[in-house]
Order: C-alpha cells, then sequence, then structure tokens
C-alpha cells in the first residue's frame, strides 16, 4: 500500500513537472537523456539546455555548455530569467570571438594564451569551439607542442578541481568500470589516453600529461567537428620517474617511481575491457604522450577489439606519404615504385614511417612482394648505411632489420647519398640528429635527383633556443639551386631563394589526419583502424593541396581549411571502411562526404526557448 502511494505520488510529481515545463515554453525531449546533444543536431531550430531539468538564470550562465554570455538576446533573457544578470548590451557570437582573439593575442606568451583560450571552454564551450575553428591558423601552435608540453609542465600549479579528464590510478584497480561511470557523457566515442610517460621532448610528466589528451580532443571538435560529449581524456597514473615532481609538494599525481610490466598493462587492461563494456567496440582510442614502445605495444594488443591510434605509429607517417604523394607530379613521376627512399635518424617512428611506405608500394600495383617493396627503403642510422656487412649488424635493434640492405657499408651519410641517389630524404630523430642534412649532403641529393624532395621532421628545442630540425628551409632551397621540393614541421610561410624567387611552404602537422580520421570512424561505426584506410587519407589529403599552391612549392593545403580536410579524409576512411566490411553503421550513406559534414558539430549559438 505504501509502495503504491509512493508510485502515485512520484507520477503527480512528475505531471505536475511537466505541465510546470510546458507552461515555461519547454518541449519535454524523449529522445535524447537530459545534457545530452545529438551529433545530427539541427540548428535551424530552437533547443531546450537540458541538464537534469531545464535550466535557467544564474545556473544557465554557469553551465558551459548552454552559457552564451553576452549573446542572449533580449528575449532570452526575459524567458531564461537572465534580466540584471548580464550587462545591458547584446553582442553577436562573431563579436564576442573578436573579443576573445585580441585578450589572447594582448599575452605576453604561449602558456598564458593557451591557458586563457581554455580558461574559456570552462565558461563557454560553443564560443571556444567557434573562436578555435575560425582562427585555428593562429590558435593551432598553442594547442600542440611545444606550447602544451609546457603548459603540463605547470599543471600541478595551475590545476583547477573541474571535471577536465579521467584520473585513474593503480590504486583504483578491480573498480574501474564502477569509476568510469562516474564520467556524466554515456555516448563517448573518443577517447585519448596517456601515462605521461614521454611528452614531446621534455619526457616524463607524469599525471600533469592530461594536458596533451584534453587539447588533442579539442582539435578533434573545432577541425574534424566531433561532438565534444562524444570525447574523453583519460591518464593513466602509475608514477613517475621525473625526480622533480617527486619532490614537488604540490604535484597533483602518485608519488612513486613509474610502475611498469604486467601491474601496468594489467591495469590498461581492466581500463580498456571497461570501455568496451560501457562504450562499446567502435571507440577510437587515441593513445597520446606515451613511449613509443608502450604505445605500439598497446596498439597491437587492442587493435583486433577497438580502433587503435597513435600519432607516432599512424599520423605522422600518413602526413608523411600525402607531402610524397603531392611532390610526386613535379618529379614527373607515375608512382612511388620509382622513388628510392632514404631514412635518416635515430627515432623507432622512422621504421613507421618506412612501413607505411611499403604498404602504399606494394597496393599501388597490387602484386609483388614484401622484399621488392623495401628495396628503394634505406634506413641511415648514426653508424652510417644500414647494411648486413656492418660492422654492428649482429646488434641492429629490431625495427631496423627488415630494412637491412645487401650492399657494402658507406664511408660516410654524403658518400651514401651519393651511391643510393634517394629521391626522397626524410629526417626523423627523438634526441640530436645523427647526420645534419648540410651542404654536402644536400647538393649530393641535386647531383642525383632532379626535384628531389627533403623531409627533415625533427623538432629539438635546445635550451633557450628556437625549434630546428636536420635542415632550414633556406638552405636546403639554396643548396640544391631552388630544385629541392621541401617540408617540415616548423615552416609555414614564403621564403626566398638566392635568384630572387619565392617558395610557400607549409608545416607537415598530424592535425591534417587524426581529425577526419576520427570522423570518418565514428561516421561508419567501423571496429578497426586498417592500413589501408591511412593510404586512402593520405591519398585524400594529398588531393586538396590546390594546384597553384602546389605550382608555389606547398606539399600540404592550408591549416585554415581543415574542417573541409577533415570532411574529405572522413569520406575516404569510412569509404575504406566500408568496402573492407569494418563499418557497423548501416545501410551506407549514398554521399559519405555530405554525410561527413551533416555528422560536424556547428558551434555556433543556438536559440533557446
Amino acid at each position: 500500500m505504501a509502495l503504491a502511494v509512493s508510485l502515485r505520488q512520484a507520477l503527480q510529481r512528475g505531471i505536475a513537472a511537466q505541465t510546470l515545463a510546458r507552461a515555461a515554453g519547454a518541449r519535454c525531449l524523449s529522445v535524447l537523456p537530459p545534457g545530452a546533444e545529438d551529433e545530427r543536431e539541427s540548428h535551424s531550430r530552437p533547443t531546450t539546455p537540458w541538464v537534469r531539468s531545464v535550466i535557467s538564470g544564474v545556473d544557465m550562465m554557469r553551465d558551459a555548455r548552454y552559457n552564451k554570455g553576452l549573446a542572449f538576446s533580449e528575449m532570452e533573457r526575459d524567458r531564461l530569467y537572465l534580466r540584471g544578470l548580464l550587462p545591458p548590451a547584446v553582442l553577436s557570437q562573431g563579436v564576442q570571438a573578436e573579443r576573445v582573439m585580441t585578450n589572447i593575442r594582448s599575452k605576453e606568451n604561449p602558456i598564458d594564451r593557451h591557458t586563457y583560450l581554455m580558461s574559456l571552454k570552462e565558461r563557454n564551450e560553443r564560443l571556444f569551439y567557434y573562436v578555435l575553428s575560425e582562427h585555428i591558423e593562429e590558435l593551432l601552435p598553442i594547442m600542440t607542442q611545444p606550447t602544451i608540453g609546457q603548459y603540463c609542465q605547470g599543471y600541478s600549479l595551475m590545476f583547477r578541481s573541474l571535471p577536465r579528464a579521467m584520473y585513474l590510478s593503480l590504486e583504483d584497480k578491480g573498480s574501474i568500470f564502477s569509476i568510469l561511470k562516474n564520467w556524466p557523457e554515456r555516448r563517448v566515442k573518443a577517447i585519448c589516453l596517456t601515462d605521461g610517460e614521454r611528452v614531446g621532448n621534455l619526457g616524463d610528466l607524469g599525471v600533469q600529461a592530461i594536458g596533451v589528451p584534453i587539447s588533442r580532443l579539442a582539435l578533434y571538435t573545432a577541425c574534424g567537428g566531433v561532438v565534444p560529449s562524444a570525447c574523453l581524456p583519460i591518464t593513466i597514473d602509475v608514477g613517475t620517474d621525473n625526480e622533480e615532481l617527486l619532490q614537488d609538494p604540490i604535484y597533483v599525481g602518485t608519488k612513486h617511481r613509474r610502475v611498469r610490466g604486467d601491474a601496468y598493462y594489467e591495469l590498461v587492461d581492466e581500463l580498456l575491457t571497461a570501455v568496451r563494456r560501457r562504450y562499446g567496440t567502435s571507440v577510437m582510442v587515441d593513445c597520446a604522450g606515451m613511449d613509443y614502445h608502450t604505445q605500439t605495444k598497446m596498439i597491437s594488443t587492442y587493435r583486433g577489439t577497438f580502433p587503435m591510434y597513435s600519432d607516432s605509429a599512424f599520423g605522422l607517417p600518413t602526413a608523411v606519404l600525402a607531402a610524397i604523394y603531392a611532390a610526386l607530379p613535379a618529379m614527373k613521376s607515375a608512382g612511388l615504385k620509382d622513388q628510392r627512399f632514404m631514412l635518416v635518424g635515430e627515432s623507432p617512428r622512422l621504421t613507421a614511417i618506412a612501413e607505411l611506405l611499403e604498404e602504399a608500394i606494394q597496393r599501388e600495383h597490387g602484386r609483388g612482394t614484401v622484399l621488392e617493396a623495401r628495396k628503394n627503403i634505406f634506413l641511415v642510422d648514426k653508424e652510417g648505411l644500414v647494411v648486413r656487412d656492418r660492422f654492428d649488424a649482429e646488434h641492429l635493434e629490431d625495427h631496423k632489420l627488415p630494412y637491412t640492405q645487401e650492399r657494402p657499408p658507406c664511408a660516410s651519410f654524403a658518400e651514401a647519398v651519393r651511391q643510393i641517389k634517394p629521391t626522397v630524404l626524410i629526417g626523423l630523430s627523438d634526441e640530436v640528429p645523427p647526420h645534419a642534412f648540410d651542404r654536402e649532403v644536400c647538393e649530393a641529393l641535386a647531383a642525383g635527383a632532379e626535384r628531389p624532395l627533403i623531409l627533415p621532421l625533427s623538432r629539438l628545442s635546445p635550451a633557450g633556443q628556437a625549434e630546428a630540425s636536420e635542415v632550414s628551409a633556406a638552405d636546403a632551397l639554396a643548396w640544391t639551386q631552388g630544385r629541392a621540393q621541401f617540408g617540415d614541421r616548423l615552416t609555414t610561410g614564403s621564403v626566398a631563394l638566392p635568384n630572387g624567387e619565392h617558395r610557400t611552404l607549409r608545416a607537415i602537422d598530424t592535425a591534417y589526419v587524426f581529425p577526419g580520421l576520427a570522423l570518418g570512424l565514428m561516421m561508419s561505426r567501423s571496429t578497426r583502424v586498417r592500413e589501408d584506410m591511412f593510404l586512402e587519407a593520405a591519398k585524400a589529403l594529398a588531393r586538396l593541396t590546390p594546384e597553384d599552391d602546389a605550382a608555389a612549392g606547398a606539399l600540404v593545403p592550408t591549416v585554415t581549411a581543415l574542417r573541409d580536410i577533415a570532411a574529405h579524409v572522413s569520406a575516404a576512411v569510412a569509404q575504406r571502411a566500408y568496402t573492407s566490411g569494418v563499418a557497423t553503421e548501416l545501410p551506407k550513406p549514398h554521399d559519405l562526404l555530405d554525410k561527413s559534414y551533416s555528422w560536424m558539430y556547428n558551434p555556433k549559438y543556438r536559440r533557446y526557448r
């Protein structure tokens, strides 16, 4: 009897609440849970600001998802009980964005600019993504390395008790699934995971590396249109080997040496099992701020369960392959099989580039063995050309062995260039490069190829100095008489040649790849990431560089077009997902490009009833 009375009272209260909501002009949405937004939301009709109920007044202004600041209209201020809580001026979103940019430009250093921008996200989510997407060329540098690494160094000092991300530690083993349920969003589709062991050139930053996934996922939304509520940044705190952090009284992580081995992987396994149980198997897992070997082991272990990704293993190789495809017309080459690739450095990420090149060469012709594809891929490390007859051949790292060539050793790097006559020269090192691309090397390269491609991809920032790579654009172009094609991860803008001509260069960035890849995987609800998806993404990216820009020297499109680039990359990735049979979003859309645009989150303000 008591139970029946309680149920009756609850029902009456529910009916009364609905009546009041209708009286206030609200409409009950039965399709979506409170606080949720549909990826395909319509921006042509008003929406109801849901949290657990219809919110208004101060509560609405404090909710970053629905706050519009001075952009609330006069009618909205009356209906939502905002009158008197705001100055009388009504500003458009565009005017607000310009005010934000004025504030950002007034900051003295990139850290302050990044901090101000991220604080905007906590106050006004739509304005944050609107500003970031509209000014991406100016703001991308403060959302990526090296700014993010420097921001992470001071994270403990700047920590705010707001739920920006999830923090999991070894003490949480056995209860990860229940902890995961504390995250307020149910429809997570992209997770960026870090353990903080390697953040750029700064090394181990422990739990403070959470700034990396937070910033990356912001770019998922700003550049790729992924709905913010679908993104979840996670840090696994297993300690740190950074002595300075261990001695810091305000360090916000666990203070013990980094735990590795079985205990680490048991925690990761419990986490990803919980992710599969709560969010499904189509969640993209992006590994960032980790040691390269940890990333690759995690990817190889779980790639049969989730779409696994990392910039080092897939993003940078895809961007490099796109630059090579874009350079082929100037080389008057029909394909990759006509090129000779020389990869120089000590980073294991070099072999990730070599592996994607190998895959591309094989698929380009549909025949030939792996050995034939590797025949024109040469590695050079600190000891010189990697060959079987070298004095240290028995001690070569495993990742170099597949690309060890059967030919005599070379006395020097320049001699290797003269003998091999590479058409594509790629450099990538995590520390100081073992070989600079000096005048002798560049002249030898130009002597063996009419329009060689030089890609020095290292990003080194010695103390107190600007970032540098194996060679500057000005030197590389001067030493090859302006015949070389050039791309690095640092140079954007016009570079003068000795003869007075100018080249337009653009930095090669993984932001051209991962936003569109994520959107394509989500749109097709793919359960796997396959190598051929990266090949299609590279081809799509290469096609998007305008002919005039390519003729002027650009290997990639302008970053101002990142959302359009993401849409085209998304369509290419989704097409491959459907062709390969790993897409589960059925039926397949008729126009994948149009579908990509329709899935994109629109950061413009919506009207409220």
